[in-house]
Formats: C-alpha cells, sequence, structure tokens
C-alpha cells in the first residue's frame, strides 16, 4: 500500500493514514460495467477516459479542520492533481525509478487508478498559482478499492505481493477494502493533516461498510539485512494470527523472522518504523508472513491486515462512531 508515511511511498500503504465514504470516480457505483484491468493499463494514459466509464459525481466532504478539507476526488483533472503529488514524493523526494511515461507525464498512474476512489486533502488557503484561476490546492491524497469493484477487475493491487485470496476465502461473509498510494506533500506532514486522512479513511469505511481494511506498507530500502531488527519485531510482536494470516507470494517471500525475539530491541524497533507502520499497530493492525522487496520504488513491503472489529476502542471513540468530530 505506500512507503511508510503519508508522506512516502507509492501505490502501497504509507506510513501514517486512514479513514472513507466517497464517490467513486471510475470505482464505478455496483452495476456499471467492468473495466478489465489487464486490457487497460498499456494503452492507458493518464487522464484518458475509456469508453464506457461513469461521469463522476460530486462527492460530499468527509471532513473539515480549518482551511483543510478531505473528500474525494470529483473530477479526472482531480485525479491528475493526485498522481503528480505521488510522483513528486516517491520519485523526486524517494527512491522509486519512474519510466518513460512518468517522466513525460510527471504523474504516478497505474491501470488501478482507473477503479479506485482517490481520496484528497485540500488547502482551499493556498495562494493561486501565477497565471491561473485561484482553487484548492491538493497536498494529500489517498487511494480506495473496495472488494466489489475489485472483483469485477481482476483483483487488489496488493495481490501482485501478497496471496490475498485464501484470507478473504476463510471470511466469505466479510467486506474487504484495500487502503494505498497514501502521500502527503512536504510541508503538510502534520499530525493536522494525517488526523484529517484518517478520519477521511473512517468516514470512508462506516458508509460503505467495509469490515477489514488490507494493504500494502513499506520500509525504505531494499536489504532486509539492513532491516532485520525491524522486520523480526513485526513478526515476533504483530504478526497475524493464523484466520489473518497471509503469506508474501514464494516467488518473491522476503524472511521476516531474522533474528530471535529475546534479541529484538523492541523499543528501538518500533521507534525505527515508519510512521505509518506505527499508526496501524496502534490501531490495532495484524502484520502478514514473510516481506516482499520492491525494487521500482526502494522498499521492503509488509501487509497491514486491519479488521474493523479488532480496532483499539481508544480511535474509534476519538474519531467518533459515526466518523463526526471533523464533520463539516
Amino acid at each position: 500500500m505506500t512507503p511508510s508515511d503519508p508522506s512516502s511511498r507509492p501505490g502501497k500503504l504509507s506510513p501514517a493514514t486512514l479513514v472513507r465514504r466517497f464517490v467513486p470516480f471510475a470505482g464505478q457505483p455496483l452495476g456499471a460495467p467492468a473495466i478489465d484491468v489487464g486490457l487497460a493499463p498499456r494503452r492507458w494514459l493518464p487522464g484518458m477516459r475509456l469508453p464506457g466509464l461513469p461521469a463522476p459525481e460530486p462527492g460530499p466532504t468527509l471532513g473539515r479542520i480549518g482551511d483543510l478539507e478531505v473528500r474525494l476526488a470529483r473530477s479526472g483533472g482531480e485525479v491528475r492533481r493526485a498522481q503528480a503529488i505521488r510522483y513528486h514524493v516517491f520519485y523526486d523526494e524517494m527512491s522509486a525509478i519512474a519510466d518513460a511515461m512518468a517522466m513525460a507525464t510527471r504523474r504516478d498512474s497505474d491501470a488501478f487508478d482507473r477503479i479506485c476512489d482517490h481520496m484528497l486533502v485540500l488547502d482551499h488557503a493556498a495562494p493561486a498559482k501565477a497565471f491561473r484561476r485561484k482553487k484548492p490546492e491538493v497536498v494529500g491524497t489517498y487511494r480506495l478499492l473496495r472488494q466489489a469493484v475489485a472483483e469485477r477487475n481482476g483483483g487488489f493491487y496488493s495481490a501482485s505481493e501478497f496471496d490475498v485470496q485464501p484470507m478473504i476465502d476463510r471470511h466469505p461473509g466479510l467486506s474487504f477494502l484495500e487502503l494505498g498510494r497514501s502521500c502527503v506533500l512536504s510541508p503538510y506532514r502534520t499530525k493536522r493533516t494525517v488526523e484529517l486522512l484518517w478520519h477521511g479513511v473512517w468516514s470512508y469505511v462506516l458508509t460503505h461498510g467495509a469490515e477489514v481494511m488490507i494493504g500494502c506498507a513499506s520500509l525504505e530500502g531494499t536489504d532486509p539485512r539492513r532491516l532485520a531488527t525491524q522486520l523480526a519485531f513485526l513478526h515476533h510482536y504483530a504478526r497475524a494470527p493464523e484466520e489473518w494470516r497471509v503469506r508474501a507470494l514464494p516467488d518473491r517471500y522476503v524472511e521476516m523472522n531474522r533474528m530471535a525475539k529475546e534479541a529484538v530491541d523492541a523499543k528501538a524497533a518500533l521507534h525505527a518504523l515508519p510512521p505509518l507502520i506505527k499508526g496501524y499497530l496502534r490501531l490495532g493492525a495484524y502484520i502478514g508472513d514473510g516481506a516482499v522487496v520492491d525494487h521500482q520504488f526502494g522498499t521492503t513491503d509488509v501487509l497491514i491486515i486491519m479488521p474493523v472489529s479488532a480496532l483499539n476502542p481508544r480511535y474509534v471513540t476519538y474519531y467518533g462512531a459515526d466518523a463526526s468530530r471533523h464533520a463539516s
């Protein structure tokens, strides 16, 4: 799901964010024509409309703190602005390797953008850019993929790294939501922005009745040996129980149990973890079995599994059982 914090990582969960309700932009309402992710990718250009794709509907505000607002993208232009932020964070600031298309457009995009909901944080006080009409600036984003939409379009993004289907099959009555591509512009990486993102995710979860959140979260770096303490900590202290256990794909599996539990300095390991992963652990998230090295983005990924029923009551109370804390 993103490098490791709302300020980091592409296509994966990043270090510090989460929440829900929005109107689908390319996420299509139930019953809309399915778009095959396997067919759309290679010939799709960022911002290009696919035949039969419903026009985005105006979405409600999910929350507001001062001049900052969180809501779903309402147009292709807003999605492209989110993609531009992702490019800046993942490629300019971090170590992701851009292909020709990404370099030419300066946008981070993939086929999943066409079927996901895009949550945005907008700054209504941002100054107008030269020779342009003043409008709120997109300063943060999160990508959301509901199970019903994923199943009509080839599956979840995280399935490219982790074998998630057996877990889903073990819980046939539950609704899954995938979180990913989270990032926030550097000047806005504050408690207020992160709180608003989490409020948005929680609102979205309640609106759509999601019961389990999943996504890839990232540790920076591609050498598991240098990440041994963090990986071992997650293995020994946060490994998912059997009913929620998800294993990395066999050809990508990286062992996380790299040292004995007694040898792990838990305090130091927790401190070294990316903000997003720490945030997920505080919420009550579990970690899958095995990590995956993502050389394109320069990260080592783990899978986050968060059943809503297991969320820390403290956070549910803080944001409100009806997501009313920052409701506008």
